[in-house]
């Protein structure tokens, strides 16, 4: 089988093992791969939480220049509202919820912005719905 598509977004990262928490934590994933990098010592972790083909790859760098910060940010459906306040709850605990939750409303629903340790931007959602928007899209 031939990957084909959107399979992967990198993300530069201080701490890998840090990251991996925070991504487990908020985003349901879990590691797939994990390696050093042969030619530049550096660790590299995919992440994915196996509803798609796709993975969040981690590479571990001497500095961080947040790319993904509002409103560039990676996006994750929540199974319901009461999943998303209880991670929210315990981001706001953590000091990483930048925002929300907030009720926009159809089509952009139920979200949350939260600060990941490099200051990346994950936002969760319910009620979006992008599932079925390509699954019906014509």
């Amino acid at each position: 089988m031939v990957d084909v598509g959107f399979t992967h977004i990198a993300l530069p990262v201080a701490d890998v093992e840090q990251s991996i928490r925070f991504y487990c934590k908020y985003a349901g994933m879990q590691v797939i791969h994990q390696r050093v990098d042969a030619k530049t010592g550096a660790s590299v972790v995919w992440l994915c939480d196996r509803t798609r083909p796709f993975a969040i790859v981690l590479i571990q760098t001497s500095s961080v220049s947040p790319v993904l910060s509002p409103f560039a940010h990676l996006g994750v459906g929540c199974k319901s509202r009461e999943d998303m306040d209880s991670l929210c709850k315990q981001a706001r605990q953590e000091n990483v919820l930048i925002e929300g939750p907030n009720d926009f409303g159809y089509p952009v629903g139920y979200w949350a912005f939260l600060r990941d340790p490099d200051g990346h931007t994950l936002e969760l959602s319910y009620g979006q719905e992008i599932g079925l928007t390509v699954a019906n899209a014509t």
